[in-house]
């Protein structure tokens, strides 16, 4: 027998043993890929989703736990990976910058005019590294939309300022964000809305507690 043949051999067996558990978990990994393309305003078969399936293994197979917390994070977990992340990449990405640049001139932009802080006040709100924000603030202000100068009231201290460009490009991409966000709570009502907000402060509050 050749080396190949004794290796597809090998792979044979191999598939022949695989373990049924690993091949459920191959089919819940394909389903959390093909719910993403299940269009908006269609009911998946059954009136179950992707959730309800992992959720109804893990009780068959631990009954003695009650999954209720995995199937309700889980399904934050998939809105937040599948629908809000990727809808907001691209609403901002379709005005030439990323998540990360958003935050930062987002960030000036709510301050109100004249839009300027110290790079220590963004690390802080973005929760970032003073290293990691210099190294975005050098690509900003590369790209004409923040300006770094020294601070009038600290000559030790730099102040970051938006540009009329800044401005301009973090504006036109917060639109596009809140439509594009609109969009996919459309399919909610208010009473819906008010709830699940309610809910998600509350489980965000539990946090700081």
């Amino acid at each position: 027998m050749s080396g190949d043949e004794g290796a597809r051999g090998r792979e044979s067996e191999d598939r022949g043993a695989r373990d049924p558990r690993d091949e459920q978990a191959a089919r819940n990994r394909r389903d959390l890929r093909s719910e993403q393309d299940v269009p908006d305003g269609e009911d998946v078969p059954d009136g179950e989703d992707v959730v309800d399936r992992i959720a109804a293994d893990w009780k068959r197979e631990r009954p003695d736990l009650d999954v209720t917390p995995l199937a309700f994070v889980g399904r934050i977990a998939l809105v937040a990976e599948t629908l809000v992340g990727p809808a907001g990449e691209r609403a901002v990405e379709r005005h030439g910058i990323n998540k990360g640049d958003f935050d930062v001139l987002a960030t000036l932009r709510r301050r109100g005019a004249p839009y300027s802080v110290t790079p220590s006040v963004l690390s802080a709100e973005l929760m970032m590294s003073r290293a990691g924000m210099t190294k975005r603030l050098d690509r900003l202000e590369g790209a004409g939309l923040v300006r770094r100068a020294l601070d009038a009231d600290d000559r030790r201290s730099f102040r970051v300022t938006l540009t009329d460009e800044g401005l301009a490009v973090v504006d036109a991409a917060l639109t596009g964000l809140v439509e594009s966000l609109g969009a996919l709570v459309a399919g909610l009502d208010q009473d819906q809305r008010r709830h699940l907000d309610n809910a998600l402060r509350t489980l965000l509050r539990s946090r700081e507690a």
